[in-house]
């Protein structure tokens, strides 16, 4: 199982939360949401080589942690992961636009300067925003958009510039969010929960309930959840292939056992 965005550090008890994934087997991608929980984030899952700490900078937070951005940048040359990085649009964050975009467009230099890496993007109500500002910055990696909620023309232009996508079980809770699903390039999906603040019955999303979207997939395919899983494995063993060439030896990659290996 590969959970490619959750909030780790951010569940209640998320050293409990961290022993059922090592448990469980379950690969996820931790995902942070300042500068500074990063260190913190990635100490909680010390030495469990299936879990990866990603560097972010929440767009709801730029505001707030525009500050934080040179330990952004000290940090990034460790780091293969970036994210939760982007723009949101939403009414609440409409008035703090302009810093976000600042701060967006500070990572996706910087990020391109290090020779790219692999990105986890927040677009929520803002995805042309963001596909104009990745299209400024052409090699600052491979852009993941997670959970996305643009539209069919905007999601059109995210499959020209080469997007992935990862999807949860509350963006296929949605006819709206099935709908754009069913539109994704097959080979461009990576699962994905965004616990705990996705949400399914009211209840926190955890890494293990990536078996609810591989069951909706399956439904919206109609393949089984055997082949779906193998098929969303293939996906992330190619993203770190396809990762390598793209950046280089220069850039530590994780270990990944699953997938079918490409020649």
């Amino acid at each position: 199982m590969i959970d490619m965005h959750c909030h780790l550090d951010l569940y209640a008890e998320p050293q409990n939360v961290v022993n059922n994934c090592k448990e469980k087997e379950i690969y996820v991608l931790s995902v942070t949401t300042t500068p500074k929980a990063w260190s913190g984030t990635r100490m909680i899952v010390e030495g469990i080589d299936k879990i990866w700490t990603s560097l972010g900078l929440h767009p709801q937070l730029a505001h707030e942690r525009y500050n934080e951005l040179e330990i952004f940048d000290d940090i990034l040359p460790d780091t293969t992961f970036i994210g939760e990085v982007g723009l949101d649009g939403g009414k609440n964050y409409r008035s703090h636009y302009k810093r976000q975009k600042e701060v967006f467009r500070h990572i996706l230099m910087n990020v391109q300067r290090a020779g790219g890496r692999i990105m986890t993007i927040h677009s929520q109500h803002a995805a042309s925003d963001v596909l104009d500002e990745l299209a400024d910055y052409p090699d600052a990696g491979i852009p993941i958009l997670h959970w996305f909620t643009g539209n069919k023309y905007e999601l059109k232009e995210a499959i020209l510039q080469e997007c992935w996508f990862s999807v949860g079980p509350a963006m296929l809770a949605t006819q709206r969010g099935r709908e754009l699903f069913i539109n994704i390039p097959r080979d461009k999906i990576i699962s994905e929960t965004d616990g705990p603040f996705a949400m399914v019955n009211k209840k926190p999303l955890m890494p293990w309930d990536v078996d609810l979207v591989i069951s909706a997939i399956s439904k919206l395919w109609d393949e089984s959840d055997k082949s779906v899983k193998e098929k969303i494995s293939n996906n992330f063993s190619n993203l770190i292939k396809y990762s390598k060439k793209v950046m280089g030896a220069g850039v530590i990659f994780p270990r990944f056992e699953g997938g079918t290996r490409l020649k």
